[in-house]
């Protein structure tokens, strides 16, 4: 017992060790700018909390929250401290001075003061439980430091798809809270989609007795090879939606929710079949009976793909439309709505006579203008209600809408596009850039299912969302970045956690910090594995990153002397030679690696981390080449 105690304490001694020698105190995203001192702020239960605003109460609230958990005591809260009392203090004086959202921390020997309004506030909290190191004999010690922080972009997002896998209150609420934490200030709610429509429209009350459930799910990978056969179901009431906005509100995060159109549309039309646009419906396209064609009775979908299935472009359907944003704009208070418009299909607005006729009444050239005008249409009603569209970038196609914010994600190209136009873009793009955080995170074996792709947390970290190819003008339309997490291999809220975390580190950084702060090894090798060391002892799952040290597939030579370092302190890395996997029965790593390798010859070293929790990191594989032939080193 002594000696497990030891390695406890020696875990929590090295985590306070970096957080103070750290230069950016541990905090992501990394400040504007961190000045260190030389003294340092002793905390314990004798220091009083100064709030005199009560506009910062629940800022207040957090912090002592916070300092009680982790210190073992509360502060006293007042008004004003005595003249020899040291103190926290909360300040919005002077905090108008500073740019949006920014804020200041002056740490002395007597005093923190945090000062910053509103979000800013709020924020510099953040920042200060951070770079808060362990309690250490009933007291703990902080470096005095002047940080000055402010974002870089307005907009700072993050998306969560409940459509093909629903979560609950609780986990979105955490959800939230994890933005929060990182200073990330909108949730993208992608709430409707072919295979369910997750919120409730009260005067259309079968998108969800009947739009929120699909009979069955698709098994392993698309095109899967069946179905599971069991009913999938799941909405968030309208009270609940209420419920979710203010909890986002409270933290300053602005909720953005998503109703997909004109595509991507079958749980909507599994409810009301008299809104699609299939070939043989169109005699009842304005009908106000229900349709009762040979597709009726359609259900919702139960694999991922685009579907053929899409909204016809009639006086019903705009009018079903704009009751359902009448009862979502009501819930919520976002500027901006988003109206999806990906992916939209046109093979039934080819086929459709009716959709023919209304393009030679409209004049309109082709399918990609009457998406257009199926988008500016309700762009317009939308307007009228005060609010802005947000668009994923094939709204671009057969003409912009004019005042539409657009979400790059086909790579960068359309955010350059819409920017050159005087549009607002937000820059989201996958591929080669890794904001899209279903991919994987390594080419391991052991990574889960999940859509394909390679997007490790170094790839996000690497992206600059300010496109090279605008000029200065033009780049004040990008307004921001935000990465994107869809769930058609997402069935858990552990695998949610384990999909965003780490990388969500890396887009709070690229998000807020100036591209001039941003320092790769300083983020992975120090700041990074403090936080996730925090992770690890929550009930909070995460991608373990393999050992710090091994970035090459291939090493050359012939003498080795391999140094390693865990990736989160007080894990353990364990490896093998013998081709074996690596387990807690391996070696031990305790010093560095030497192993001489024989001319021609290879061997195989194969990691594992296992943190403190007991998570274990992918298995990785590095070949240590001596001239063996059938070893390709590229």
């Amino acid at each position: 017992m002594k000696k497990l105690l030891s390695i406890v304490l020696l875990a929590f001694l090295y985590v306070n060790a970096d957080a103070q020698s750290d230069s950016n105190m541990g905090i992501i995203p990394v400040p504007v700018s961190v000045k260190k001192g030389n003294g340092t702020f002793k905390l314990d239960k004798t220091v009083v909390l100064v709030s005199n605003d009560q506009k910062n109460a629940k800022s207040a609230d957090l912090l002592n929250a916070f300092i009680t958990r982790h210190g073992g005591f509360a502060l006293r809260t007042v008004k004003a401290a005595g003249a020899n009392e040291r103190a926290i203090i909360l300040n919005s004086e002077g905090a108008e001075k500073l740019p949006a959202e920014g804020y200041t921390i002056a740490i002395t020997p007597k005093n923190i003061t945090i000062t910053g309004k509103d979000a800013g506030l709020f924020y510099g909290v953040q920042s200060v439980i951070q770079l808060m190191p362990e309690k250490r004999n009933n007291e703990i010690l902080i470096s005095t430091a002047e940080i000055n922080d402010y974002p870089r972009f307005k907009y700072r997002g993050m998306h969560l798809d409940v459509s093909r896998h629903f979560f609950p209150v609780a986990f979105v609420k955490k959800y939230i809270d994890l933005l929060a934490q990182y200073k990330i200030n909108n949730f993208h709610w992608h709430l409707t989609d072919d295979q369910g429509w997750r919120i409730e429209i009260k005067k259309y009350p079968k998108l969800t007795t009947i739009g929120a459930s699909r009979n069955g799910t698709i098994i392993g990978h698309h095109p899967g090879v069946n179905t599971d056969g069991e009913e999938y179901k799941g909405f968030y009431t309208q009270n609940e939606v209420k419920e979710v906005v203010a909890y986002a509100a409270a933290r300053f995060i602005n909720v953005v929710p998503e109703i997909e159109l004109p595509g991507h549309a079958s749980a909507a039309i599994a409810a009301y079949p008299e809104l699609s646009c299939f070939p043989d419906r169109d005699t009842f396209v304005d009908a106000k009976t229900p349709w009762s064609g040979s597709r009726k009775g359609k259900q919702v979908q139960q694999t991922w793909g685009v579907f053929d299935d899409v909204f016809v472009p009639s006086e019903n359907t705009f009018k079903f439309l704009e009751n359902v944003f009448d009862e979502v704009i009501a819930l919520f208070p976002s500027k901006y709505i988003h109206v999806g418009g990906d992916e939209c299909p046109k093979e039934y607005w080819k086929q459709s006579e009716f959709c023919q006729n209304l393009m030679k009444k409209l004049n309109l050239k082709d399918e990609h203008e009457l998406q257009s005008y199926f988008i500016q249409r309700m762009e317009k009603y939308i307007n009228s209600k005060g609010r802005r569209i947000i668009g994923w970038d094939e709204i671009l196609e057969g003409g912009l809408a004019p005042d539409a914010t657009v979400m790059s994600w086909r790579g960068t190209q359309g955010g350059i596009a819409a920017a050159q136009q005087n549009h607002d873009v937000i820059m989201t793009p996958g591929g080669p850039v890794g904001l899209y955080f279903d991919h994987k995170q390594s080419n391991s074996a052991d990574e889960p299912t999940n859509i394909g792709g390679l997007a490790p947390y170094s790839l996000a970290y690497a992206y600059d969302p300010m496109p090279k190819e605008l000029n200065a003008d033009q780049q004040k339309y990008v307004i921001g970045v935000q990465a994107n997490l869809w769930t058609e291999y997402i069935q858990s809220t552990e695998k949610v956690e384990y999909m965003v975390l780490p990388r969500m580190y890396a887009l709070a950084e690229i998000a807020w910090s100036p591209v001039a702060r941003k320092d790769f090894k300083n983020f992975s090798e120090e700041r990074l594995p403090l936080h996730l060391a925090r992770l690890d002892q929550t009930n909070t799952n995460y991608w373990v990153p393999t050992p710090l040290g091994l970035d090459q597939k291939v090493i050359n030579g012939e003498d080795f002397n391999i140094t390693l370092k865990e990736p989160v302190p007080g894990s353990k890395i364990y490896y093998t030679f013998d081709l074996t996997r690596p387990s807690e029965l391996a070696e031990l790593y305790t010093k560095p690696i030497k192993i001489k390798v024989a001319k021609g010859q290879k061997q195989v070293l194969k990691t594992i981390v296992v943190t403190k929790s007991g998570k274990s990191s992918v298995v990785t594989e590095t070949i240590l080449n001596n001239g063996n032939p059938d070893v390709k080193t590229k």
